[in-house]
């Protein structure tokens, strides 16, 4: 059987289809000439943005994140960067709806502590309950409990995204085993999201079965930022394939590539 072109793997999120399954994020660059280049070295066609830290025309005299990254291009993903309870977080996304010409698709964040960012759950659960009914599209940041997730996901949230280790810590994946248990219980796109600290991290979130992987830091943060957004591209690519083409199971003991049943004499 011949396996699908890569392009007929599509991410589909709130009924929409991405080629690629590596979002970024637009913060902590040197300029938007860098977040540019990155962007378009990792290939991403989804980019979030923290509308309370970032201009997209609400300072009409200041750069414009949207100069570089055109809505036609890029599909503008707002998040709640810096909301520390539902109500706050509920606002902000409101704000975005009416400065992107009532954008639906938002990034719920809701933080718990400013010294973990670990996100509040109950504030979480409150939040995406108000803003599903309000017409958004919520893909929600959230902790990596299994139980959690599911409820997020019957809320209505249209993708859930767990953490692999705290924000900007680039320790990676701390705990595959709860990973695994969200994303074979899951009916809607698991992204990996927070704690990706190199393209080996990325490429273990997607081995797992993970939709996507979404990041800032790791890219941002790099020495090199646009070469390691290409990295973390084909990381994303490799991981998909390999998950997609079915890993050996692990053994105890060695097991010959060629096999020696019938050799002569």
């Amino acid at each position: 059987m011949t396996s699908p072109a890569p392009h007929d793997d599509a991410l589909l999120i709130a009924g929409k289809a991405y080629r690629s399954r590596l979002l970024t994020g637009t913060g902590k660059f040197t300029d938007l000439d860098q977040t540019r280049a990155a962007t378009e070295a990792a290939a991403a066609e989804i980019v979030t943005v923290a509308i309370r830290r970032t201009n997209i025309g609400q300072n009409p005299d200041e750069p414009n994140l949207l100069d570089v990254l055109p809505l036609d291009r890029y599909t503008l993903l707002p998040n709640t960067a810096g909301c520390y309870s539902a109500e706050e977080a509920v606002r902000t996304c409101r704000l975005a709806r009416e400065l992107l010409d009532g954008h639906n698709l938002t990034k719920l964040e809701v933080l718990g502590d400013r010294k973990t960012l670990f996100p509040d759950v109950v504030q979480t659960l409150k939040a995406a309950e108000q803003l599903v009914a309000d017409g958004f599209d919520v893909m929600v940041y959230t902790s990596d409990d299994p139980i959690l997730a599911k409820r997020l996901e019957e809320i209505g949230c249209v993708a859930v995204m767990p953490l692999a280790a705290p924000i900007g810590s680039g320790l990676g994946i701390q705990n595959r085993y709860n990973l695994l248990e969200i994303v074979e219980n899951a009916k809607v796109p698991i992204i990996v999201d927070a704690g990706v600290g190199t393209a080996s991290d990325a490429a273990i979130a997607m081995e797992l079965g993970c939709d996507g992987v979404l990041m800032n830091t790791a890219i941002a943060g790099a020495k090199d930022p646009v070469r390691m957004a290409r990295a973390m591209k084909l990381a994303v690519q490799a991981g998909r394939d390999a998950f997609l083409a079915g890993r050996i199971p692990r053994k105890r003991y060695a097991s010959a590539s060629s096999p020696i049943d019938g050799l002569i004499g």
